[in-house]
């Protein structure tokens, strides 16, 4: 079964606008569809920016 495949098949979309935004406030130039071209710095910059804001937006759901 293939990692790619999600549950909710229209949530591809927003994943992909959050996961800009993220790359965005760390200085990480993607775009779209492939990105292999990146250091893994710098996709894991990327992966815990988007990790640290779903923290965040969590918290404040939580107040």
């Amino acid at each position: 079964m293939s990692s790619k495949k999600n549950v909710v098949p229209e949530a591809r979309a927003a994943l992909d606008k959050f996961k800009m935004e993220a790359a965005s406030e760390v200085g990480v130039n993607l775009k779209q569809g492939y990105n292999g071209d990146l250091t893994s710095k710098e996709a894991g910059s990327v992966g815990g920016q988007m990790v640290k804001n779903m923290i965040k937006s969590y918290e404040q759901s939580m107040k």
